[in-house]
């Protein structure tokens, strides 16, 4: 089974604003991003998933019919710091955050490790259905990066190694029940 996961395009919000389950729109480059994105999709039918959030929906939508919409594919939600300049969240609740995101959650939010426990589930429930189609998977850098963080065995605090752009394009084959990255991820990922 061949899986590409696809990074949302551009979201249009001021840079230096906290946001994960914020409802974004995208920005005026879309079509082009858009464009880019199909180039680096060799299938031309495959099973559709993608986070219900704006920037991901729209997205599928360019991409396929029928979509199959998943919560566990949503960002971190990071609370009441949603839509706040990271530099107007109070030092009080930040630091310790900043200190350890792995298990730490932003007031009203949830930690990356409760993130990556739904990520990991909804991967294992598609795994157990494996269907022969491709499948193109829509989400954020999180839940990206915390699914890859699995697949190459390292940690999750180390995954923010790992360079996500909008738009970016990774392919994974499933054989013998072992996910690998065959392409669109830059190696090497230092730690």
């Amino acid at each position: 089974m061949e899986i590409y996961l696809v990074r949302h395009t551009t979201p249009k919000i001021n840079k230096g604003i906290c946001y994960g389950q914020l409802n974004l729109d995208v920005t005026d480059s879309f079509d082009d991003e858009i464009a880019f994105i199909k180039k680096q999709l060799p299938v031309k039918e495959a099973k559709l998933y993608s986070s219900p959030l704006l920037r991901c929906y729209k997205l599928a939508c360019q991409l396929g019919n029928p979509i199959s919409l998943q919560s566990e594919l949503k960002e971190l939600n990071f609370g009441t710091w949603e839509n706040i300049a990271w530099n107007a969240i109070p030092s009080a609740e930040i630091d310790p955050w900043m200190a350890n995101f792995v298990t730490e959650k932003p007031p009203h939010g949830e930690s990356y490790l409760e993130l990556n426990k739904r990520v990991i589930n909804f991967f294992n429930k598609l795994t157990e259905t494996a269907p022969e189609s491709p499948i193109i998977i829509v989400s954020h850098a999180g839940p990206m990066r915390a699914f890859l963080a699995s697949i190459l065995e390292i940690s999750l605090k180390d995954s923010f190694n790992i360079k996500l752009d909008y738009g970016q394009v990774i392919r994974l084959d499933f054989i013998n029940n072992k996910f690998t990255v065959t392409a669109g991820l830059a190696t090497p990922v230092a730690f």
